[in-house]
């Protein structure tokens, strides 16, 4: 029987539930999700695509991620901090993207926010990666119990909180959760997932960018 929170396919391998929630998610789950990530670009998009998914499910923006990088340049954030107004309404009339003038005009804000601290401190994956959390404070995923709710932790506190401080909008305790499990700042692979290992070996390999 299978423990709670994994599944056991045809195959013989176990691996997290939600993976199997959805076509887009094996690929995901299986190659993505945890993996570090020290690209300056791929970090503000993942941060952008999470607040965007604020009040959604991410099966929604995972399916919609291809038009939003052709919708937003790569998520160039230096080419979207030139965005204006006119930029907005192209799109707010894209169908391809989730329409929302708050996050879309988020996201323009954060590409401003996240050119200063590039030119500040040579680095948005260096900055970021300083919110790690340290191994007592990394949560045992020991049951479905945690997934309940809105999953946050002290680190995902603190990351939101320099954020806002920055004047980085929609990036909330929960959403910085989210973006550390996704980019590999912690690894939530339930235990017996055949891809916990894996992603703890990565993690272990993985040089840091420092600040």
């Amino acid at each position: 029987m299978d423990k709670p929170g994994l599944t056991t396919d045809e195959t013989g391998l176990t691996r997290c539930t939600w993976r199997t929630a959805a076509a887009q998610y094996p690929d995901y789950h299986d190659h993505e999700w945890g993996v570090p990530v020290a690209d300056d670009i791929a970090l503000y998009e993942k941060i952008c695509l999470e607040g965007f998914q604020a009040g959604m499910a991410w099966i929604t923006i995972l399916r919609k991620r291809e038009h939003f990088r052709r919708a937003f340049e790569g998520f160039d954030f230096r080419r979207v901090a030139l965005y204006t107004e006119r930029d907005v309404e192209r799109l707010m009339a894209d169908p391809g993207i989730v329409r929302n003038r708050a996050k879309i005009v988020s996201t323009i804000n954060n590409a401003r926010r996240a050119c200063e601290l590039v030119d500040e401190s040579g680095s948005l994956a260096a900055w970021l990666w300083a919110f790690e959390p340290g191994t007592e404070e990394r949560p045992a995923l020991v049951d479905l119990a945690y997934w309940t709710g809105n999953p946050t932790s002290p680190a995902s506190v603190r990351l939101s909180k320099a954020l806002k401080k920055r004047g980085w909008t929609f990036v909330g305790p929960t959403t910085m959760y989210a973006f550390m499990q996704a980019m590999g700042m912690v690894n939530d692979h339930l235990e017996g997932c055949a891809c916990r290992q894996p992603i703890e070996d990565l993690r272990r390999q993985f040089r840091r960018p420092e600040l």
